[in-house]
């Protein structure tokens, strides 16, 4: 039943988001000639994918991560300032984001499973000396990796093609995996479900917990890779933000607030749509000769659709809960002696 009601969700979004380029390609028939803009529409889209992937297994423990975004961007920038400096060769530069990544995931991680500090106020910290530490540590404005390079190719445009959207889905397909036909997603899902009576199942909750925010520093760190290849010139002590775009993409796409349900394609189904609507709106808005800054305009309707998609959540789990009731309800009428 949750996988039907899964499928016809993402087949909702999926309608809504050719829908609203459609109504956007009629304001601005731009939008469908211009090839070049598509390609930039997936490089945006990548990095934002990928960490709304990894933070999935977090927000399905029912716990959150304000740090993807200044996490992403250190990672690039520290890995680029070795580059630059001549200690890595490009293509060490990978490994290095991911590791980086990864490692401020397991902060996050062993922060609130460990320590018990709760999660908004560990994430908010790592987010805070991640974004400080890397501009201190590259001690200049920006990092500029290099541009027509493999790495470009590899990670971005590849002749013309988006290259950055067949990496997304072979993670998409991981993650799939690790979350409904490996242990340690079923586990994920449980801790979010109710973590107590996990716990006392003989289940290793803070294990997992660890797991699924090192995930999602994982997740960060792949997310660097393509940024820095979409987008050369990396800033320093930026990346605030970023994270509230791949949230509300896993949110949007039917994972619960709550936890213990997880949407690992509507993750990345929510982080397309967001992204069709930021750079229609950019169109729209420049096709019309309006005022209006489209960022704040993305700003208001990403909001409201995230208070919506929360809202059904709740509705949605309010009456599966009330259905189970009645049911426990009906069973106990039906065992209780007759008089």
């Amino acid at each position: 039943m949750k996988k039907k009601f899964k499928l016809q969700q993402n087949i909702i979004m999926l309608i809504a988001m050719v829908v609203l380029y459609g109504l956007f390609s009629l304001i601005n028939p731009n939008l469908l000639k211009d090839k070049y803009l598509f390609l930039s529409m997936i490089q945006q889209f990548a990095p934002y994918a990928i960490m709304g992937l990894g933070v999935t297994f977090v927000i399905a423990t029912g716990g959150i991560d304000l740090s993807l975004g200044t996490v992403t961007i250190a990672s690039a920038v520290l890995a680029g300032k070795l580059y630059t400096e001549g200690v890595l060769p490009l293509w060490a530069t990978i490994p290095v984001m991911i590791l980086i990544g990864t490692l401020c995931g397991l902060l996050n991680g062993l922060m609130v499973a460990k320590l018990k500090i709760p999660a908004f106020i560990a994430t908010l910290g790592t987010m805070m000396v991640s974004r400080g530490l890397s501009a201190l540590i590259a001690g200049v404005p920006n990092i500029f990796y290099p541009t027509g390079t493999w790495f470009n190719k590899s990670f971005s445009n590849f002749n013309n093609f988006p290259i950055g959207i067949v990496w997304v889905l072979g993670l998409m397909f991981i993650c799939m995996y690790v979350m409904y036909k490996n242990k340690a997603g079923r586990y994920v899902l449980a801790i979010g479900s109710n973590e107590e009576a996990t716990r006392l199942s003989g289940i290793n909750t803070d294990k997992y917990k660890i797991f699924a925010y090192t995930t999602a520093g994982m997740f960060c760190g792949i997310a660097a890779i393509f940024w820095s290849a979409a987008f050369p010139t990396v800033a320093c002590a930026t990346g605030n933000g970023m994270e509230l775009d791949a949230i509300a993409g896993v949110y949007i796409g039917g994972t619960s607030s709550a936890g213990g349900v997880a949407s690992v394609s509507g993750s990345v189904i929510g982080a397309a749509l967001l992204v069709v609507i930021r750079n229609g709106l950019n169109m729209v808005l420049a096709k019309l000769g309006l005022s209006l800054n489209s960022t704040y305009v993305t700003y208001v309707l990403t909001g409201i659709i995230v208070v919506v998609a929360i809202l059904m959540d709740i509705i949605k789990t309010n009456n599966q809960n009330k259905v189970k009731i009645e049911k426990v309800e009906e069973a106990a009428k039906a065992e209780a002696p007759k008089a």
